[in-house]
């Protein structure tokens, strides 16, 4: 199987560690993260140097995920690189990440579907909600390092079965 290369959208302040924690698991080649300090050098620069960081990740990517934390469905730059995958024909998937402990050891709550509200068009012209045609996967498990695992075993899939449902839309 070839490895795939993903971008990962995700809530930056909220999700970084839990992000991070996917993201070592190496199944897939995932966009470089920024460091804190990167991060804040792009947002000094306003909306249009973040939409230009995105848009910069974004390149060369097949696919992306997004891990969804507590807070994550509704962000404005979430919703950006949503559209933004979806208009450039990539694989676009979900996986919740709420039940992965953060560096304090904590859980956050269960976040919404990322992909409720948005609306594609079928082959046949048709208006589709997105969060019927993309997944976000809930992974199994009751603890964090069951949660863990579930992620592991199945990221390359998940990348995989996001690729082939977006080859069915125009």
């Amino acid at each position: 199987m070839i490895k795939r290369r993903v971008f990962y959208s995700f809530h930056y302040t909220a999700d970084n560690w839990r992000a991070a924690t996917v993201r070592n698991i190496g199944a897939v080649e995932g966009n470089r993260p920024a460091t804190d300090n990167q991060w804040e050098e792009v947002k000094k620069g306003g909306d249009a140097a973040i939409q230009a960081w995105i848009n910069g990740q974004l390149k060369s990517r097949s696919c992306t995920l997004v891990l969804v934390g507590s807070a994550t469905a509704g962000r404005r730059w979430i919703n950006y690189e949503t559209r933004k995958s979806w208009k450039e024909g990539m694989g676009l998937a979900a996986i919740r990440i709420h039940g992965l402990r953060d560096r304090r050891g904590l859980v956050a709550r269960r976040g919404r579907n990322p992909f409720q509200g948005f609306q594609v068009q079928d082959r046949a012209g048709y208006s589709r909600n997105l969060d019927s045609v993309v997944k976000c996967h809930d992974p199994a498990g009751f603890d964090s390092r069951q949660r863990y695992a579930w992620i592991a075993d199945n990221l390359a899939d998940i990348v995989e079965q996001a690729i082939d449902i977006r080859a069915v839309y125009p």
